[in-house]
């Protein structure tokens, strides 16, 4: 008796140590853990347009014939038909050419890459208003998705419909990170400027905050790598499947082997 209740205290005590390891590896920023108030630091969260890019672009007015003209899409290769968000009709889009310019009603070319969307609404808005007054621009980045691997619940490629976009967004919208997904080094790769450039993020420190890969651009990969728990049991997993095979083969073979000495010895 006295055996069996070491047995079963030692066996409890494992289990909870396990257990508080499990807990204390989960949740993010563990350094604000015990703080009920503070400051965190704010970047530009505004992804600079690039080429390729398509950017859907309407003129308001409280006169919609004043800039109707600016808003009529005209024979133009660079203008594509495409889905903004799921309850918006199709639209045409400005596609941005390699020189980083589109065509636009009017204007004529404007150069864009470089520049974010505000900046770009507030550009065409200053232009327009030589001619109309009170007219309105704005500009949305409709080719902004990312795509989400790895360790999470539900790896896919995710249509975003907003300029302001972190990681903390697109793992929420992948179902979060499984238990087995390393929350300490989570890579982005991102294009940029024609360079393809990566950063690690560690969600479980304030810091990630301020990183520059917090706010995710348009065709950001994000790649969540498993930890060392579920690498143990892919591992093990591997293993005992191979030790599995060789023992299939191996019976295989004996059995083979036994039928011909059988056979031998019976002629």
């Amino acid at each position: 008796m006295k055996l069996k209740t070491i047995i079963a205290a030692l066996g409890l005590t494992l289990l909870m140590a396990s257990c508080n390891s499990s807990k204390n590896a989960l949740p993010y920023f563990t350094d604000l853990k015990g703080q009920t108030s503070g400051q965190l630091p704010v970047m530009d969260y505004l992804p600079p347009i690039e080429p390729e890019d398509e950017l859907l672009i309407m003129v308001t007015s409280p006169n919609p014939e004043a800039t109707a003209v600016y808003n009529i899409p005209f024979s133009n290769p660079a203008l594509r038909s495409t889905v903004v968000s799921p309850t918006t009709p199709r639209q045409q889009v400005y596609v941005v050419n390699s020189k980083g310019d589109i065509n636009f009603p009017v204007l004529g070319e404007i150069h864009v890459a470089g520049k974010n969307v505000e900046q770009v609404a507030e550009d065409l808005t200053a232009r327009i208003r030589r001619d109309v007054a009170d007219a309105n621009v704005s500009v949305i980045l409709s080719n902004f998705t990312v795509n989400v691997a790895g360790e999470v619940a539900k790896p896919s490629k995710i249509n975003v419909y907003s300029n302001r976009y972190t990681i903390l967004d697109a793992l929420a919208e992948a179902g979060d990170l499984t238990p087995y997904g390393e929350r300490t080094n989570v890579l982005v790769i991102r294009e940029e400027n024609g360079e393809r450039k990566f950063g690690r993020i560690d969600l479980t420190s304030s810091e990630a905050l301020s990183s520059p890969y917090y706010y995710l651009r348009q065709n950001d990969y994000i790649y969540v790598e498993p930890n060392k728990v579920r690498q143990s049991n892919a591992a093990y997993d591997t293993n005992n499947a191979y030790k599995l095979q060789v023992t299939s083969t191996v019976v295989s073979a004996a059995s083979v082997i036994a039928s011909l000495i059988i056979a031998l010895t019976v002629k």
